[in-house]
């Protein structure tokens, strides 16, 4: 990412996305698109960021600046490749280190849910880097779905990659009467009331492992950690907080939190 006092822009693969304070002249904008792709062979498409990320299924609104009229991305990371559509899916490239550090800590033969999937990056890079035995990737948004189906075809792993569309509510309620248990959860929620934690420690047992994430300001993280205690109370399990830590900022003084919690009975 670059930043400049007056905008900053992500690289998507093939496409740039720039954020314009306001009242950024419009001919200025296309100069700097411009200049992106002159000083970057390897974007071949600069949009504006026009909204924020809205609702459960994150969708975000951009404006087409220069180069190809086209807003599907190719993206690489962590030896994966993935497809998406800037407008339709959410995807972030931030979290690429999160990804890579979550898959690490797989163990072998271990089965992992991802809850909140998207297009399934947390889902492949466990399954492309680690021994995991199977990944159960699951989220609601039926068009990040279908890139997810895409990208566990384009990566190889059909046989150890599942995908399970839907409401993980009413998923969470089915795998319980199935007595459904997971050896490792990840949470990467985006900003939403409810901390679906009920839902997560209904598919644990003694021994799971869950990465749980959160959106607080920075001197909030503990009534995050105490958020999450409380959660586990109420599903009448026993914890112990192995880590919490910063996974990025999202504005100045708030911060993506991840807490990561070991279920204990």
């Amino acid at each position: 990412m670059v930043k400049e006092s007056h905008r900053s822009y992500v690289v998507f693969g093939n496409v740039a996305v720039v954020n314009f304070l306001y009242g950024f002249p419009s001919a200025e904008k296309k100069k700097f698109a411009k200049k992106i792709m002159k000083e970057n062979s390897a974007i071949k498409t600069v949009l504006e960021k026009s909204g924020r990320f809205k609702g459960r299924l994150r969708k975000m609104t951009t404006k087409y600046l220069a180069g190809e009229k086209n807003k599907e991305v190719l993206y690489k990371e962590n030896g994966c490749v993935f497809r998406f559509n800037i407008d339709t899916t959410y995807f972030s490239p931030r979290l690429s280190n999160e990804r890579k550090e979550i898959a690490d800590s797989i163990r072998k033969n271990e089965e992992v849910l991802v809850m909140f999937a998207g297009v399934a990056p947390f889902s492949i890079v466990i399954a492309k880097n680690s021994r995991a035995k199977k990944v159960i990737s699951n989220e609601i948004n039926r068009e990040a779905n279908k890139y997810a189906q895409l990208n566990i075809q384009l990566n190889h792993l059909k046989n150890k990659v599942e995908l399970v569309s839907g409401d993980i509510k009413k998923l969470s309620e089915k795998m319980k009467k199935q007595k459904k248990k997971f050896d490792v959860i990840v949470m990467p929620r985006p900003k939403l009331r409810d901390s679906f934690l009920k839902e997560a420690f209904m598919l644990s047992k003694k021994g799971t492992r869950v990465y749980y994430y959160d959106f607080c300001k920075v001197e909030d993280i503990e009534k995050i950690v105490e958020k999450v205690r409380i959660e586990a109370k109420k599903a009448k399990k026993k914890i112990r907080i192995l880590k919490v830590k910063p996974a990025g900022e999202t504005a100045p003084y708030k911060i993506r939190l991840r807490v990561d919690l070991k279920v204990l009975s």
